[in-house]
């Protein structure tokens, strides 16, 4: 348990003064039963003489509770998680082929996506956005699991890992409402005519396209808020071309979208590779984790195919609850009010009066 208001409890250490002051009272009365109003009464707290000590017992631990309700005690609780989306990132480079993780990186990813499709709950729509040079939507969000599977079945790998354009393409398939233009990103900004400033055709003279609309301008929220969607990004090496991964990252955040990212691949994963291609294929985990931290996501790094069915084990688990730190406030001011009836009726019943 947790507290807002920590200083508030300084109140907590005069709590035992409150039974010092009771017995107090009780010997400058006297006689309790000279303030009975009923004969009755008095035999029957002579024959129960622990019933005048329970109302006092109850009123101490409702001001107990009242002393840590105004500290303000927060709580972490585990609920279901109405998730209504995740978009599955899964990199399609050819350093997938390395065989350090067996039979090979690119098979045990694809073994351990179909079977977190068979474990994900049925009403949650899945989302596959594959990446290497170049990114492509290989199926949009569908609670068809056949065409999932059969989509992931269907990877074929290319050069390079655009990272960072795999992030704005999950997230452009998510808000399709707010315009995000993932080649304008890329290649910068359109000419007049609707061309990127930077492509090919621009500087050739090439073919004009008609402009996009400028991308809404969206209000940041708390990062990770976002609880109707999530990003499983997989990657077994850094960023060779496109959008900054980072920047991408902070575009989930803004939005609240939670990325998990997965590492997949050893150390030594690039000695079956020439020595040209070795710096690519050398996980990026620092930037990894800090996509991770921005987006309020977790980072796991997977070395073996069986490390990797377990990561895709514990986030379908976790994509289907969520914890919520949820202030107690209010549930223990209740409870004191209710001791407080209770001690009072208590009172009232067994001695005709209260107090």
């Amino acid at each position: 348990m947790n507290f807002l208001w920590p200083q508030s409890l300084w109140l907590l250490p005069a709590l035992p003064l409150l039974p010092l002051l009771y017995l107090w009272l009780l010997r400058r009365r006297g006689k309790p039963a000279l303030r009975y109003s009923n004969l009755n009464l008095v035999r029957e707290a002579a024959s129960r003489p622990w019933r005048r000590h329970v109302p006092a017992a109850l009123l101490l631990l409702a001001c107990a509770l009242l002393a840590l309700a105004l500290a303000r005690p927060t709580a972490t609780v585990t609920l279901p998680w109405a998730r209504t989306t995740v978009m599955l990132a899964m990199d399609v480079s050819r350093s997938m082929r390395v065989t350090d993780v067996k039979p090979s990186r690119m098979e045990a990813a694809q073994d351990a996506a179909k079977m977190f499709l068979r474990e994900l709950p049925r009403n949650i729509d899945v989302g596959l956005v594959t990446f290497a040079g170049s990114t492509q939507v290989a199926q949009r969000a569908t609670l068809d699991r056949e065409a999932l599977a059969s989509a992931i079945d269907a990877f074929q790998m290319q050069i390079g890992t655009a990272v960072g354009n795999a992030i704005v393409m999950c997230l452009a398939e998510l808000f399709p409402e707010h315009g995000i233009d993932l080649e304008g990103m890329t290649f910068g900004p359109r000419t007049r005519l609707g061309t990127a400033a930077g492509s090919r055709d621009a500087q050739l003279g090439g073919p004009e396209k008609p402009a996009k609309p400028a991308p809404l301008q969206i209000t940041p929220v708390a990062p990770g808020s976002f609880d109707a969607a999530a990003i499983i990004l997989l990657t077994d090496g850094r960023r060779t071309v496109g959008i900054d991964t980072l920047q991408a990252a902070r575009m989930a955040a803004d939005r609240g979208v939670r990325i998990y990212v997965v590492g997949l691949g050893t150390p030594d994963g690039h000695a079956a590779m020439d020595e040209s291609m070795a710096i690519y294929l050398k996980l990026d985990e620092p930037t990894l984790r800090e996509v991770a931290r921005l987006t309020g996501g977790e980072y796991h790094h997977a070395g073996t195919a069986e490390m990797l069915r377990t990561v895709y084990q514990d986030l379908g688990s976790r994509l289907q609850v969520q914890t919520r730190e949820t202030e107690l406030t209010g549930a223990m001011a209740l409870a004191a009010a209710l001791l407080v009836v209770v001690a009072a009726g208590l009172s009232l019943v067994w001695f005709g009066r209260v107090g």
